[in-house]
């Protein structure tokens, strides 16, 4: 497992990744790292319902459904997240199926809100999480069928998503994050270019991954955000 702390919008953070043991079935091992996550989160002085985003990743598509599942179980009523899934071999420094990326935030003020919020009809996943006026959005896809099309639906819902949480576009343009997570077979300039038109979106504030798979067969990206709101 690693963890790394750091201040960003001044709160304190940490980040913590962590690989299922290999040869343990993938929901097992996913339980098994949030128990080690929550000691780690512990001795910060952290806790899991400091949980603000959960990323999942299996070596395959049976072991990423089986850690999501484990993760629905976990993170639920005040400790549900912003959440993601994916599915990629090359994450994987070892011959573990399962692993977790946990990102948890201490409030300013003990105390301080936090609002999961559902899509409607709810879904397994959350729209956004806001806690202590930062907004997790969880990852965004879409069905369309090409990356241009996905990229300008995913916006689209980024832009709802926002406008409903209370994160204006002067707001995102100032402290908001991007997390694109692109499948292995497309090119990151294609996505690059057309965020570059999109006003609200500052390209130094973007990231870009490879991966092998999503949650759904069509998807070829998934979109990330991050923001501070009124």
């Amino acid at each position: 497992m690693k963890s790394r702390l750091f201040t960003w919008l001044g709160r304190d953070f940490i980040e913590m990744i962590g690989e299922g043991k290999a040869g343990v079935p993938p929901d097992v091992a996913t339980q098994d790292l949030f128990g080690t996550f929550e000691s780690e989160l512990r001795s910060h002085g952290f806790s899991l319902e400091n949980t603000a985003r959960v990323r999942v990743w299996g070596r395959d598509k049976d072991a990423r459904t089986l850690a999501t599942a484990v993760r629905s179980k976990v993170l639920t009523g005040e400790r549900k997240a912003a959440s993601s899934s994916f599915i990629s071999q090359q994450w994987f420094d070892s011959d573990g199926t399962a692993g977790l990326e946990l990102l948890a935030m201490k409030p300013m003020i003990s105390g301080a809100e936090r609002r999961p919020v559902e899509f409607e009809p709810a879904r397994n996943y959350l729209c956004y999480l806001r806690y202590d006026s930062v907004v997790f959005y969880s990852g965004y896809t879409s069905t369309a069928v090409t990356l241009e099309d996905q990229v300008t639906e995913v916006l689209n819902a980024v832009s709802g998503a926002r406008a409903i949480s209370g994160a204006l576009a002067q707001d995102f343009t100032k402290t908001g994050r991007l997390s694109v997570f692109l499948h292995r077979s497309q090119k990151p300039s294609v996505v690059k270019d057309l965020l570059s038109k999109v006003s609200w979106i500052d390209l130094g504030n973007v990231e870009f991954r490879l991966v092998d798979g999503f949650a759904g067969e069509k998807y070829l990206l998934e979109i990330e955000a991050t923001t501070l709101s009124a």
